[in-house]
């Protein structure tokens, strides 16, 4: 019996040692795998970057190949036949459109641009009469910039005179015929992102079900799985920012074009994404490959592994009875003696012995365990004193907890009426300039009215992204960004406050605002740019909320090692009674004033990320005085 309680008390503590370290081998192997996976990912992904990229440079080289011809021939027989000879040349081209300035070839009118398509079997050149194509994007870039540019894609580059179900791409180049001085027309080469999508992007894939996503410049889908999204939505548009941040932030880093890999959710998959910008274009290629395909042979393991710890659990049971039944025959000897010592007093300590044996060892385990509960009775007592404190400050601890916890009720609260405001209004004047605009009976509104109606609008959206810049800069993933500190500006401090003017009086145009400045134009620090400029606002903005309105100051001065941006204004100041609690996050002097408790811990937590402090002048009572104080110097 003694032989079977010990063998199920080894086996019971091997198998938890024994399928710990076949998980931690599970769980290096799934990183090994999620790492090869990646890893393919990214090169199939770079190899058919560099595909689009020869794609797109065959349309440039079309292009550019046959732009001097143009210039040397300039007439209107000439600029059609190029422009023929550049469409029936080049496969990947599905059109050519060639446009001149107004007025140009008189015999032809005011305008003059010949398009020429590729119909299958059939090459289409035309004149296209009385379009207007000077406020094209196509030809109102080079003739601005005077240089060769890809402009962002289009579906009604025709006016449908030919029509294409999918989005072009062009790449355009200014023309400069005679001396090459002025820039008298535009050529715009086009290709087919559907065709892009059939010959590159659909003939190689790592896995059964991936897919490849192209973004533009402002994260609009080019080619997406889902044509719904194609040329209507962008990837910020289509998604819920709250429920899919993953997605947002895979948005935000194609669009800033950047390069890397990233677990994203989409639908119910959850989804392994590369992505690469596209040199040149503006664009950015990702590939999405399904978790569930990229870890199959991780699953396969599973299975492997389920059937060795099966087997490896039997042997052990097996080893384990064999082993203990062998070693436990020698204690046999020592149990009558025990049961004789089982009948005498508890507290006679029994004597030392010198057997080396197995029973001489059991007798003084025996009289070591008496000498220990004497000495663990001590310390319980010593103990009970110990958990009574340890219960106190537990109980401490809890009406701590409950105290976060109602400022974290406030806290969702006051975001709850922070953003239903803005976005009520925004709906309401949305719906009065529809039915404005939309009813035959009803008078337009005025330009004021608009002027009025857009400036509210953007007043709360600006409201809205600055209570979203808040929510992210106090989450987890905010605090954990230290990237975003990087002074990598070069910020001219005078130039700084008549940026941030300009940006505040844009939200409230009709407060007062004074810049006192005692530092030259020139001075410069080396700081990030964006956070501080908007500290300076939120400042401002507290200002605005809580003073008069009309006596704000922005006054810039400097010390041997620090510049100081100070924010003062006149109205009811901050009681001292509160000013213990200005820099905890959500906590609010007043619980029902406006706002999120949020902006003057964040404004606190920046400055501190740029290496500078903000200080309440205690000794102002004519209202708040607020300065942050930035170091001229980077410290090392």
């Amino acid at each position: 019996m003694l032989a079977t309680r010990l063998s199920r008390i080894i086996i019971i503590l091997a198998i938890p040692i024994f399928v710990v370290a076949l998980g931690v081998f599970y769980d290096h192997t799934r990183a090994l795998i999620r790492g090869e996976a990646a890893e393919r990912s990214r090169a199939v992904l770079h190899t058919t970057v560099r595909r689009v990229e020869n794609y797109v440079t065959t349309i440039e080289t079309a292009a550019r190949s046959n732009v001097w011809m143009i210039e040397e021939e300039f007439n209107p027989d000439s600029i059609a036949m190029i422009s023929r000879r550049i469409v029936m040349l080049n496969p990947s081209v599905i059109s050519c459109s060639v446009s001149v300035e107004p007025d140009m070839f008189p015999d032809y009118g005011r305008y003059f641009s010949v398009f020429t398509a590729n119909e299958g079997d059939t090459i289409l050149t035309m004149l296209e009469e009385d379009f207007d194509y000077f406020n094209h994007q196509w030809y109102r870039m080079p003739m601005q910039t005077g240089h060769s540019c890809w402009v962002n894609p289009f579906s009604d580059f025709n006016q449908g005179t030919i029509n294409h179900n999918d989005a072009v791409g062009s790449f355009c180049i200014p023309l400069r015929p005679g001396d090459g001085s002025h820039v008298s027309g535009v050529v715009s080469v086009d290709f087919s992102f559907k065709k892009l999508k059939e010959t590159i992007l659909d003939t190689e894939h790592p896995y059964p079900s991936s897919y490849y996503i192209l973004l533009g410049p402002i994260g609009g889908f080019l080619v997406h799985p889902d044509p719904n999204l194609l040329y209507k939505q962008t990837i910020f548009s289509s998604t819920d920012s709250v429920q899919h941040p993953d997605i947002i932030a895979l948005g935000r880093a194609m669009t800033s074009r950047q390069r890397g890999m990233m677990h994203v959710k989409f639908g119910d998959k959850m989804c392994h994404v590369c992505y690469e910008p596209v040199a040149e274009t503006g664009w950015s290629l990702a590939l999405v490959s399904p978790e569930d395909e990229v870890l199959s042979d991780y699953r396969h393991l599973g299975r492997i592994l389920a059937v060795v710890i099966i087997i490896g659990l039997v042997i052990i049971a097996w080893l384990t009875r064999r082993v203990v039944k062998k070693n436990i025959e020698p204690l046999n000897e020592l149990l009558e003696a025990t049961k004789r010592m089982a009948g005498g007093n508890f507290e006679t300590i029994l004597p030392l012995s010198n057997h080396k044996d197995v029973v001489g060892q059991l007798q003084n385990a025996f009289r070591e365990m008496q000498m220990a509960i004497i000495s663990y009775t001590r310390k319980n007592k010593e103990t009970s004193k110990e958990i009574q404190k340890q219960n106190e400050e537990l109980e401490h601890s809890m009406k701590l907890v409950e105290e976060a916890s109602r400022h974290k009720k406030t806290f969702i609260q006051n975001v709850f009426r922070q953003i239903t405001t803005p976005l009520n209004i925004i709906e309401g004047l949305s719906t009065v300039m529809l039915k404005s605009l939309g009813s035959n009976t009803v008078a337009m509104p005025q330009p004021d009215e608009i002027a009025n109606i857009t400036s509210t609008m953007r007043y709360n959206a600006l409201q809205l992204y600055r209570i979203m810049n808040m929510l992210y800069d106090s989450s987890d993933t905010g605090m954990a960004d230290f990237n975003r500190y990087k002074p990598e500006d070069k910020v001219g401090c005078n130039a700084l406050a008549h940026e941030t003017f300009e940006l505040i009086k844009g939200l409230y145009p009709k407060a007062e605002f004074e810049l006192i400045t005692e530092v030259p134009d020139t001075l410069t620090i080396q700081t990030n740019h964006l956070y501080l400029t908007r500290n300076l606002l939120e400042l401002l903005h507290n200002s605005v909320k809580y003073s008069d309105g009309k006596h704000i100051q922005l006054i810039i001065t400097q010390t041997d090692s620090a510049v100081q941006f100070t924010v003062q204004d006149v109205g009811p100041g901050i009681p001292a009674e509160s000013r213990e609690l200005l820099f905890q996050p959500f906590v609010k002097v007043e619980d029902l004033s406006e706002g999120l408790g949020l902006g003057l811990p964040l404004v606190k937590a920046h400055v501190e990320g740029l290496h500078g402090r903000l200080i309440l002048d205690e000794s102002y009572h004519e209202g708040c005085r607020f300065t942050i104080e930035v170091p001229k110097d980077i410290p090392s």
